[in-house]
Protein backbone atom coordinates (compact mmCIF):
# COMPACT_ATOMS: atom_id res chain seq x y z
CA UNK A 1 0.00 0.00 0.00
CA UNK A 2 2.88 2.08 0.87
CA UNK A 3 4.57 1.79 -2.62
CA UNK A 4 1.04 2.70 -4.10
CA UNK A 5 1.35 6.19 -2.09
CA UNK A 6 4.29 6.42 -4.22
CA UNK A 7 2.90 5.75 -7.38
CA UNK A 8 -0.27 7.46 -7.58
CA UNK A 9 1.16 11.43 -7.37
CA UNK A 10 3.27 10.43 -10.48
CA UNK A 11 0.12 9.03 -12.42
CA UNK A 12 -1.37 11.74 -11.43
CA UNK A 13 0.71 14.50 -12.60
CA UNK A 14 0.41 12.22 -15.80
CA UNK A 15 -3.35 12.49 -15.84
CA UNK A 16 -3.09 16.22 -15.38
CA UNK A 17 -0.93 16.49 -18.33
CA UNK A 18 -3.36 14.22 -20.50
CA UNK A 19 -6.82 16.29 -19.51
CA UNK A 20 -5.73 19.30 -20.23
CA UNK A 21 -4.12 18.56 -24.03
CA UNK A 22 -7.33 16.67 -24.35
CA UNK A 23 -9.48 19.88 -23.09
CA UNK A 24 -7.38 22.44 -23.76
CA UNK A 25 -4.74 22.10 -26.20
CA UNK A 26 -1.20 22.98 -25.93
CA UNK A 27 1.93 23.29 -28.06
CA UNK A 28 3.83 20.54 -26.11
CA UNK A 29 7.11 21.30 -27.99
CA UNK A 30 7.39 24.51 -27.05
CA UNK A 31 6.39 23.87 -23.39
CA UNK A 32 8.77 20.74 -23.79
CA UNK A 33 11.69 23.22 -25.30
CA UNK A 34 11.22 25.62 -22.15
CA UNK A 35 11.71 22.88 -19.77
CA UNK A 36 15.10 21.57 -21.56
CA UNK A 37 16.70 24.52 -22.33
CA UNK A 38 15.55 26.64 -19.08
CA UNK A 39 14.30 24.79 -16.16
CA UNK A 40 16.18 21.15 -16.54
CA UNK A 41 19.96 23.70 -16.48
CA UNK A 42 18.60 25.33 -13.27
CA UNK A 43 17.64 21.63 -11.66
CA UNK A 44 20.97 20.08 -12.75
CA UNK A 45 23.25 23.21 -11.36
CA UNK A 46 21.43 22.63 -7.61
CA UNK A 47 21.67 19.17 -7.92
CA UNK A 48 25.57 19.44 -8.29
CA UNK A 49 25.56 22.17 -6.06
CA UNK A 50 24.04 20.66 -3.36
CA UNK A 51 25.56 17.22 -3.33
CA UNK A 52 28.46 16.41 -2.02
CA UNK A 53 30.85 13.97 -3.88
CA UNK A 54 33.14 11.22 -2.72
CA UNK A 55 34.70 7.59 -3.36
CA UNK A 56 31.51 6.18 -3.80
CA UNK A 57 30.40 8.78 -7.25
CA UNK A 58 33.36 6.87 -8.71
CA UNK A 59 32.22 3.35 -8.43
CA UNK A 60 28.75 4.58 -9.03
CA UNK A 61 29.33 6.98 -12.25
CA UNK A 62 31.58 3.76 -14.00
CA UNK A 63 27.97 1.79 -13.15
CA UNK A 64 25.60 4.29 -14.50
CA UNK A 65 27.69 4.75 -17.51
CA UNK A 66 28.57 1.07 -18.05
CA UNK A 67 25.08 0.16 -17.84
CA UNK A 68 23.74 2.52 -19.98
CA UNK A 69 25.90 2.04 -22.88
CA UNK A 70 25.60 -1.88 -22.52
CA UNK A 71 21.90 -1.34 -22.66
CA UNK A 72 22.91 0.79 -25.84
CA UNK A 73 24.90 -2.07 -27.44
CA UNK A 74 21.49 -4.87 -26.53
CA UNK A 75 19.05 -1.83 -28.59
CA UNK A 76 22.00 -2.21 -31.55
CA UNK A 77 21.83 -5.98 -31.69
CA UNK A 78 17.81 -5.96 -31.91
CA UNK A 79 17.34 -3.27 -34.20
CA UNK A 80 19.98 -4.70 -36.36
CA UNK A 81 18.03 -7.88 -36.52
CA UNK A 82 15.33 -5.95 -36.73
CA UNK A 83 16.33 -3.83 -39.44
CA UNK A 84 15.23 -0.98 -37.42
CA UNK A 85 15.85 2.04 -39.46
CA UNK A 86 18.72 5.28 -37.87
CA UNK A 87 15.42 7.17 -36.30
CA UNK A 88 13.55 4.19 -35.04
CA UNK A 89 16.75 2.96 -33.27
CA UNK A 90 17.38 6.23 -31.86
CA UNK A 91 14.26 6.08 -30.19
CA UNK A 92 14.17 2.45 -28.78
CA UNK A 93 17.13 3.66 -27.06
CA UNK A 94 15.54 6.43 -25.52
CA UNK A 95 12.97 4.48 -24.60
CA UNK A 96 15.35 1.35 -23.41
CA UNK A 97 18.62 2.86 -22.13
CA UNK A 98 17.80 5.93 -19.16
CA UNK A 99 16.18 4.86 -15.77
CA UNK A 100 13.51 6.90 -13.67
CA UNK A 101 15.66 7.14 -10.88
CA UNK A 102 14.56 10.27 -9.96
CA UNK A 103 11.03 11.34 -9.25
CA UNK A 104 9.85 7.77 -9.41
CA UNK A 105 13.28 6.14 -7.71
CA UNK A 106 14.29 8.31 -5.10
CA UNK A 107 11.23 8.12 -3.16
CA UNK A 108 10.83 4.15 -3.36
CA UNK A 109 14.81 4.18 -2.00
CA UNK A 110 13.63 6.28 0.89
CA UNK A 111 10.44 4.10 1.48
CA UNK A 112 12.46 0.83 0.99
CA UNK A 113 15.97 2.15 3.43
CA UNK A 114 14.97 4.92 4.61
CA UNK A 115 17.32 8.28 4.70
CA UNK A 116 20.65 5.93 5.21
CA UNK A 117 19.54 4.67 1.68
CA UNK A 118 18.34 8.13 0.07
CA UNK A 119 22.20 9.16 0.16
CA UNK A 120 22.99 6.67 -2.80
CA UNK A 121 19.42 7.45 -4.59
CA UNK A 122 20.64 11.06 -4.93
CA UNK A 123 24.20 10.10 -5.67
CA UNK A 124 22.69 8.20 -8.91
CA UNK A 125 20.18 10.47 -9.82
CA UNK A 126 23.06 13.32 -10.26
CA UNK A 127 25.27 11.00 -12.17
CA UNK A 128 21.67 9.64 -14.14
CA UNK A 129 21.21 13.22 -15.15
CA UNK A 130 24.69 13.90 -16.38
CA UNK A 131 24.21 10.78 -18.55
CA UNK A 132 20.63 12.07 -19.70
CA UNK A 133 21.42 15.29 -20.60
CA UNK A 134 25.11 13.54 -22.49
CA UNK A 135 24.17 10.18 -24.11
CA UNK A 136 20.44 10.72 -24.03
CA UNK A 137 20.80 14.02 -26.13
CA UNK A 138 23.28 12.51 -28.13
CA UNK A 139 20.74 9.97 -29.34
CA UNK A 140 18.24 11.94 -29.55
CA UNK A 141 19.56 14.25 -31.57
CA UNK A 142 21.42 11.55 -33.72
CA UNK A 143 17.68 9.99 -34.47
CA UNK A 144 16.03 13.47 -35.40
CA UNK A 145 14.72 13.09 -38.82
CA UNK A 146 15.60 16.81 -39.42
CA UNK A 147 19.77 16.09 -38.77
CA UNK A 148 22.48 14.43 -40.19
CA UNK A 149 23.61 11.72 -38.10
CA UNK A 150 26.80 11.88 -35.47
CA UNK A 151 27.78 16.15 -36.36
CA UNK A 152 24.34 17.34 -35.62
CA UNK A 153 24.09 14.61 -32.55
CA UNK A 154 27.34 16.25 -31.09
CA UNK A 155 27.00 19.78 -31.52
CA UNK A 156 23.23 19.24 -30.11
CA UNK A 157 24.95 18.00 -26.87
CA UNK A 158 27.37 20.70 -27.21
CA UNK A 159 24.46 23.39 -27.07
CA UNK A 160 22.79 21.63 -23.99
CA UNK A 161 22.96 23.90 -21.33
CA UNK A 162 22.10 21.15 -18.36
CA UNK A 163 25.82 20.15 -19.10
CA UNK A 164 27.59 23.88 -17.85
CA UNK A 165 24.66 24.03 -15.57
CA UNK A 166 26.29 21.14 -14.19
CA UNK A 167 30.07 21.71 -14.29
CA UNK A 168 29.31 25.85 -12.98
CA UNK A 169 27.36 23.66 -9.72
CA UNK A 170 30.34 20.97 -9.16
CA UNK A 171 32.64 24.55 -9.60
CA UNK A 172 30.52 26.01 -6.96
CA UNK A 173 30.95 23.64 -4.62
CA UNK A 174 34.32 22.23 -4.95
CA UNK A 175 35.14 26.42 -4.79
CA UNK A 176 32.48 26.97 -1.78
CA UNK A 177 31.02 29.52 -3.63
CA UNK A 178 28.52 31.24 -0.89
CA UNK A 179 25.14 32.30 -2.56
CA UNK A 180 22.71 34.15 -1.14
CA UNK A 181 18.89 32.77 0.80
CA UNK A 182 17.37 34.89 -2.19
CA UNK A 183 19.40 33.42 -4.96
CA UNK A 184 18.70 29.49 -3.28
CA UNK A 185 14.83 30.48 -3.40
CA UNK A 186 14.75 31.53 -6.88
CA UNK A 187 16.95 28.45 -7.79
CA UNK A 188 14.74 26.21 -5.91
CA UNK A 189 11.46 27.59 -7.31
CA UNK A 190 12.52 26.58 -11.02
CA UNK A 191 13.88 23.62 -9.97
CA UNK A 192 11.39 21.96 -8.07
CA UNK A 193 9.19 23.01 -11.26
CA UNK A 194 11.20 21.20 -13.80
CA UNK A 195 10.51 17.81 -12.88
CA UNK A 196 6.59 17.65 -12.92
CA UNK A 197 6.82 19.99 -16.08
CA UNK A 198 8.39 17.42 -17.95
CA UNK A 199 5.62 14.66 -16.84
CA UNK A 200 2.80 17.43 -17.51
CA UNK A 201 4.36 17.21 -21.15
CA UNK A 202 4.03 13.43 -21.15
CA UNK A 203 0.74 13.33 -19.78
CA UNK A 204 -0.01 15.76 -22.95
CA UNK A 205 2.21 13.52 -25.25
CA UNK A 206 0.10 10.58 -24.43
CA UNK A 207 -3.23 12.70 -25.40
CA UNK A 208 -1.80 12.14 -29.05
CA UNK A 209 -1.20 8.92 -29.35
CA UNK A 210 -3.32 6.60 -31.02
CA UNK A 211 -3.02 2.61 -29.73
CA UNK A 212 -3.64 1.51 -33.30
CA UNK A 213 -0.68 2.84 -34.44
CA UNK A 214 1.19 1.72 -31.70
CA UNK A 215 4.11 -0.39 -32.61
CA UNK A 216 3.76 -3.33 -30.21
CA UNK A 217 6.99 -5.36 -31.22
CA UNK A 218 9.12 -2.41 -30.29
CA UNK A 219 7.64 -1.62 -27.25
CA UNK A 220 7.60 -5.27 -26.36
CA UNK A 221 11.02 -5.28 -26.86
CA UNK A 222 12.10 -1.65 -24.95
CA UNK A 223 9.85 -3.51 -21.67
CA UNK A 224 12.03 -6.31 -22.04
CA UNK A 225 15.45 -4.44 -21.96
CA UNK A 226 14.10 -1.93 -19.35
CA UNK A 227 12.38 -4.04 -16.76
CA UNK A 228 14.05 -7.17 -17.05
CA UNK A 229 17.42 -7.38 -18.80
CA UNK A 230 19.11 -4.12 -17.30
CA UNK A 231 18.37 -5.23 -13.17
CA UNK A 232 19.99 -8.58 -14.24
CA UNK A 233 22.69 -6.69 -15.85
CA UNK A 234 22.89 -4.01 -12.25
CA UNK A 235 23.20 -7.40 -10.76
CA UNK A 236 26.07 -8.56 -12.35
CA UNK A 237 28.28 -5.05 -11.76
CA UNK A 238 27.27 -6.15 -8.03
CA UNK A 239 29.94 -9.32 -7.63
CA UNK A 240 32.60 -7.07 -8.39
CA UNK A 241 32.33 -3.28 -7.43
CA UNK A 242 33.42 -2.51 -4.36
CA UNK A 243 30.25 -1.22 -2.43
CA UNK A 244 28.31 -2.58 0.27
CA UNK A 245 25.09 -4.73 0.30
CA UNK A 246 22.58 -1.72 1.12
CA UNK A 247 24.34 0.47 -2.27
CA UNK A 248 24.25 -3.05 -4.40
CA UNK A 249 20.31 -3.46 -3.57
CA UNK A 250 19.61 0.19 -4.59
CA UNK A 251 21.66 -0.59 -7.69
CA UNK A 252 19.33 -3.03 -8.93
CA UNK A 253 16.32 -1.74 -7.71
CA UNK A 254 17.29 1.58 -9.40
CA UNK A 255 18.10 -0.59 -12.71
CA UNK A 256 14.93 -1.86 -12.78
CA UNK A 257 12.87 1.67 -12.44
CA UNK A 258 11.25 2.25 -15.52
CA UNK A 259 11.77 4.61 -18.43
CA UNK A 260 12.93 8.27 -17.77
CA UNK A 261 10.23 10.69 -18.05
CA UNK A 262 12.70 13.12 -19.32
CA UNK A 263 13.21 10.99 -22.68
CA UNK A 264 9.97 12.03 -23.99
CA UNK A 265 11.08 15.80 -23.27
CA UNK A 266 14.18 14.59 -25.68
CA UNK A 267 12.24 12.81 -28.32
CA UNK A 268 9.75 15.92 -28.74
CA UNK A 269 12.38 18.16 -29.27
CA UNK A 270 14.51 16.42 -31.70
CA UNK A 271 11.54 14.51 -33.42
CA UNK A 272 13.15 11.14 -32.36
CA UNK A 273 9.84 8.69 -32.49
CA UNK A 274 7.88 11.03 -29.56
CA UNK A 275 4.86 8.74 -29.70
CA UNK A 276 6.75 5.60 -29.30
CA UNK A 277 9.16 7.14 -26.01
CA UNK A 278 6.28 8.43 -24.64
CA UNK A 279 4.15 5.21 -24.88
CA UNK A 280 6.78 3.01 -23.47
CA UNK A 281 7.62 5.72 -20.72
CA UNK A 282 3.85 5.28 -19.85
CA UNK A 283 3.48 1.26 -20.26
CA UNK A 284 6.61 0.93 -17.96
CA UNK A 285 5.65 2.76 -15.45
CA UNK A 286 2.54 1.40 -15.66
CA UNK A 287 4.07 -2.05 -15.40
CA UNK A 288 6.67 -1.50 -12.60
CA UNK A 289 3.51 -1.85 -10.75
CA UNK A 290 3.94 -5.64 -11.11
CA UNK A 291 7.58 -5.73 -11.31
CA UNK A 292 9.20 -3.78 -8.87
CA UNK A 293 7.75 -5.71 -6.27
CA UNK A 294 9.21 -9.05 -7.80
CA UNK A 295 12.99 -7.25 -7.79
CA UNK A 296 12.20 -6.49 -3.45
CA UNK A 297 11.29 -9.94 -3.06
CA UNK A 298 14.55 -10.99 -4.87
CA UNK A 299 17.03 -8.27 -3.87
CA UNK A 300 15.72 -7.64 -0.51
Amino acid sequence: MEFLTVLLPIFGIFALGYIGQKKIGFDTKTISTMALYLMSPVLVFRTFYTTKFDLDYLYLTFYTFALCFILIIIVYIVAFIQKYSRVETCGMILASSFMNNGNYGTPVILLLFGATGLESAIILMVIQQLVMCTVGVYYAAKGSPEGNGVRSAIRAVQRMPAIYGAFLGGCFQFLNVPLGNSVLEAIDLVANAAIPTVMIVLGMQLAKISIKNLAKGKVSFSLIIKLVISPIIAYLFTLFLPVDNMVKQIMIITAAMPTAANTTMYALQFNTEPEFVSSTTLISTSLSLATLPIIFMIVL
